[in-house]
């Protein structure tokens, strides 16, 4: 019989696509499920980059681009870097790709061999640890919980790194959880690092621009390490373009000239009409995130309300990106009808059979006592969703 390759055969399938999928059945059978597993902003891509890609079209941008990037996107990029990051990069250290998904991909690719070691700090992406069995390396996941606001500490860093270890991935802010490193936090990481130069870091920064406090901070800003560093980031969250697909890295010279090498074999270039796109969002007015931050924190302040007055569900407060990760194990081990809840993959389940509201289980994000919320939907729909949350666990006994 045929079989499909070990490679794809050790990969799990993405459980937030997975949880989206089975919402849209439900929903396709007529019952009215409030979907809140999908990391997507629910904002329209705003007017002036809309026009962007509509002169694009004119203009006939309709060729295949260039494999790292149109020039004028990876310009954008690089004075984008320096105006809000105080980071300097040439142009030929940009590689722009099909989403930033796609980019920490590359990067994983391109500099790991089969036994090397990624440290990946949990709650993590669910797709982090699948790429790096993708590329043949070997996880190390070190774990932080809620009570630290799921950040990892210099102490616990420095214990997982070992004579094969070559790369760690830090997202800040983070999903699933929101969570944000401070300066302060990030310098003590970087410190570690620094004592040890055959490691490089992978610093997934998506979420940048939805933070709630003081602002944003780059790994990369410390000179010890900074040639070391690969700032992965696009336009998906904070210009609401998911389907444009438009990631990039600023990266060390070797490595982008390596991811650059490898996206020319298998995907080439990004789209023509999305960059042209995305340089409208890097470079035109940024009024548009501010409003959609400023909506994004008054549906974080709501989440977190009502998710409190739940019984049993332990929630802290995120400082960024657009979701909430509460802790939910109080209900592990009670039943109700014919739904016996023994984990957070069968709460996730039985919330979104019995409550009608689509979750994600933390075990996906190697936490399996938590649930994922994204609130990137109504306030609305929020509301009625951690209402019909709480009314479903209330029946667990």
């Amino acid at each position: 019989m045929t079989q499909v390759s070990e490679r794809i055969a050790s990969l799990s399938p993405s459980e937030t696509l997975a949880m989206s999928q089975k919402s849209s059945e439900l929903q396709a059978q007529g019952i009215d499920i409030i979907n809140l597993s999908v990391g997507e902003p629910d904002f329209f891509t705003p007017d002036h980059i809309k026009a962007a890609a509509k002169k694009a079209i004119d203009d006939n941008f309709s060729f295949y681009s260039p494999v790292p990037g149109y020039m004028d996107l990876r310009k954008a990029i690089v004075a984008k870097l320096k105006n809000e990051n105080g980071l300097d990069y040439t142009p030929d250290q940009i590689v722009v790709s099909n989403g930033a998904k796609q980019s920490v991909c590359n990067v994983l690719l391109s500099i790991i061999n089969p036994g090397d070691e990624v440290i990946v700090p949990a709650p993590y992406w669910v797709s982090y640890v699948e790429m790096v069995k993708l590329a043949g390396g070997t996880n190390v996941v070190i774990t932080a919980g809620i009570d630290r606001d799921f950040k990892i500490t210099p102490a616990q860093l420095e214990a997982a790194v070992t004579p094969k270890t070559k790369a760690l991935i830090l997202c800040s802010p983070s999903n699933p959880t929101g969570s944000v490193y401070t300066k302060e936090e990030l310098q003590g990481l970087a410190q570690v690092i620094a004592e040890y130069p055959e490691i490089i870091v992978l610093s997934d920064e998506i979420y940048e621009h939805i933070i709630y406090a003081g602002k944003h901070e780059s790994i990369a800003q410390f000179a010890g390490i900074k040639d070391r560093v690969v700032v992965i980031n696009g336009v998906s969250k904070a210009y609401a373009m998911t389907g444009w697909r438009i990631g990039f890295i600023a990266a060390p010279l070797w490595i982008a000239k390596a991811t650059n090498k490898l996206q020319g074999q298998y995907t080439s270039g990004a789209g023509s009409i999305a960059q042209k796109a995305a340089v409208a969002a890097f470079a035109g007015d940024q009024q548009c995130v501010e409003e959609m931050r400023r909506t994004f924190l008054r549906r974080r302040d709501l989440g977190v309300r009502l998710l409190k007055e739940i019984p049993g569900v332990k929630v802290n407060v995120p400082q960024g990106a657009f979701y909430l990760f509460p802790e939910v194990d109080a209900y592990f081990g009670k039943s109700a009808g014919n739904y016996q809840v023994n984990n957070v993959v069968d709460l996730a389940m039985y919330l979104l059979e019995a409550g009608h509201v689509a979750t994600v289980g933390g075990a996906a994000f190697g936490a399996p006592t938590c649930i994922r919320l994204s609130y990137a939907t109504s306030d609305e729909k929020l509301a009625e969703a951690i209402r019909r949350i709480g009314e479903a666990l209330a029946k667990l006994c």
